[in-house]
């Protein structure tokens, strides 16, 4: 995979790890945009090291490589701060493709994959206790995030709500901002969390 990655005369390899461990470490040494993470490893799992370089390498972005399309964990590893997630058997060019999205600032999800994830893993993973939704955040923009947890496109939510696309993109940025969310899979998660999503 560094081999593909190196290849490209946009990307580089910055540091290769072999366990969670290793991977912590060089995301505080580097200056990664993106990580790949296994999702499973020696040492240290993939979604411990995964909050461990987002809280210590905040601009780093995560994709956790699993090797089942439902991986049990995987609903986790985007709660502790990854970006999103792509099968390991994914082709080369679907692969590179994640990590230009995600370098980008984008999320790796799909809204068909984010409903996926909502009706999979929310219905599986025990409801946390549930938190309030922080004050700041208007009740259009709470429209904003429960429209989008249900995997609507900014276009989809546009239209439900009645206002331009470019309209639903500055609430999605506001909502990010005030949050202090790192984009749109961690924005579905606390809408999850705060109850303002749920399975459908």
């Amino acid at each position: 995979m560094g081999l593909l990655i190196g290849s490209q005369p946009d990307m580089s390899v910055v540091g290769e790890a072999s366990d969670g461990d290793q991977v912590a470490a060089l995301a505080r040494e580097t200056d990664a945009d993106v990580v790949l993470m296994d999702i499973r490893m020696p040492r240290m799992d993939g979604i411990t090291a995964t909050r461990e370089v987002t809280r210590h390498a905040p601009r780093a972005r995560v994709i956790i490589l699993t090797t089942f399309d439902l991986d049990e964990y995987v609903f986790d590893s985007l709660r502790a701060g990854a970006s999103g997630f792509l099968l390991k058997d994914s082709p080369r060019a679907d692969l590179l493709r994640a990590v230009r999205v995600v370098a980008g600032g984008d999320s790796l999800l799909s809204p068909a994959a984010t409903r996926r994830l909502v009706t999979e893993f929310v219905r599986a993973v025990p409801v946390p206790a549930r938190r309030p939704v922080d004050e700041s955040v208007t009740a259009r923009e709470r429209e904003v995030l429960a429209a989008i947890a249900a995997g609507l496109s900014n276009a989809e939510v546009a239209e439900r709500l009645g206002v331009s696309e470019h309209t639903v993109k500055t609430h999605v940025g506001s909502i990010l901002a005030k949050l202090n969310l790192r984009d749109r899979v961690q924005a579905v998660i606390y809408a999850y969390e705060t109850g303002l999503a749920g399975p459908q």
